[in-house]
């Protein structure tokens, strides 16, 4: 029986790789010769650093960098065989780091991403996976480009604030300042969002007011957004307001495409691909995925659906197991989650259900007995 575990976390209680760990033992009660290999899962989201990082075999580094309201941070983030960064900006601008009574878009900054990348560029890294969700920021990325070294000047020459109302006083881009190593980058962009930069479906109309943004505040940065592509434009004529995902993380997106070598691309189809899943699910004899919770929105890219599709590719059965499912998680058997369980054994609360020595009982437990059904039924040894 060989065995290729690929699961996302269980937010708040398991990592990828701890999910995988309890599945790994839930087999080897029924089939104690079984080759179980277990992968890192993400989405390109939270998560994503520790489980390339740790499932590549690569190591965390920790770097204080300016935080979203101008404080310091601690960010971490990963390197892998010591050329590649593994970066989630919401380490550094994440939403989370904003009080409620302090959300505000207008007074939030990307800068701490781009000392993010430059401590990676300094340890040597050269290649760049990057997630985007998360933001508290709306501030087009220059925030990042002042970090890197770009000149994002108002009519004076002089550096305009690098917090979101600094897109109110963007007149010239300049490039001679930024470090040489960036020429070298490339990046991958986690982006599962293809919101433009402006308009009614763009990062200020859709997302602004969750960071905060009143209706006046969003037509007002709009208005900015869409002055500073037009500036973009002047010097980068490949710089596109309209392509899909460059309203990402409040801009974020469109300054890495405009300024830097970078595609913008599914989490899930990075991390699957970084991680070679195909090579390990195309010799197993069953697949095992799933995350916190199966729902109708898993269907819709998400890591599990990911992983199931690999897996038909070559013709794989596949096993789903989670925290909890809804009704529609039936959709995820049309997209080839061939059966799914949910793990928790009793009524607990969810304090209990999240516990992490619980979760790892409650995941061994229910795949030992799904995969009792597996031996009881299947030729496979």
């Amino acid at each position: 029986m060989k065995v290729t575990v690929a699961i996302d976390s269980l937010k708040g209680s398991l990592t990828s790789m701890e999910a995988g760990a309890a599945i790994a033992e839930g087999v080897k009660r029924v089939y104690p010769d079984a080759e179980v290999c277990v992968r890192p899962l993400a989405d390109g989201g939270e998560g994503t650093v520790e489980a390339l990082t740790f499932g590549m075999g690569g190591e965390l580094q920790w770097v204080e960098v300016t935080g979203p309201l101008g404080e310091t941070v601690v960010c971490q983030y990963g390197i892998v065989e010591g050329t590649t960064a593994v970066i989630e900006m919401s380490g550094a601008a994440g939403i989370t780091q904003v009080p409620d009574e302090l959300r505000n878009p207008m007074n939030t900054t990307t800068f701490g991403v781009g000392e993010v990348i430059c401590d990676a560029i300094r340890k040597g890294c050269r290649k760049f996976i990057v997630g985007i969700g998360g933001s508290a920021t709306n501030d087009g990325g220059i925030g990042m480009l002042q970090a890197l070294g770009y000149g994002i000047l108002d009519k004076d020459g002089n550096q305009v604030s690098c917090f979101g109302k600094g897109l109110a006083d963007v007149a010239r881009i300049t490039d001679e300042d930024v470090i040489p190593e960036l020429k070298d980058c490339s990046f991958k962009i986690a982006c599962d969002v293809t919101n433009p930069l402006c308009g009614e479906k763009g990062c200020s109309a859709i997302y602004g007011p969750q960071k905060g943004a009143t209706p006046e505040m969003i037509q007002t940065m709009d208005g900015w957004l869409r002055r500073y592509a037009e500036v973009a434009k002047e010097k980068y004529p490949d710089a596109d307001p309209e392509y899909p995902g460059t309203g990402a993380a409040g801009g974020l997106g469109f300054a890495f495409r405009t300024f830097t070598n970078a595609v913008l691309e599914s989490g899930i189809k990075i991390v699957l691909e970084e991680t070679k899943l195909a090579d390990y699910v195309k010799d197993a004899d069953i697949v095992v995925t799933g995350e916190g919770r199966l729902d109708g929105q898993t269907v819709m890219g998400k890591a599990p659906i990911g992983v199931a599709k690999t897996a038909k590719q070559f013709g794989k059965p596949v096993l789903g197991f989670s925290g909890c499912v809804t009704r529609d998680a039936v959709a995820c058997n049309k997209e080839g989650i061939d059966a799914f369980f949910p793990i928790l054994q009793t009524v607990v609360t969810l304090a209990e259900a999240m516990d992490s020595e619980n979760a790892k009982y409650n995941m061994a437990a229910t795949v030992e007995q799904a995969f009792r059904v597996v031996k009881t039924f299947s030729p496979i040894h």
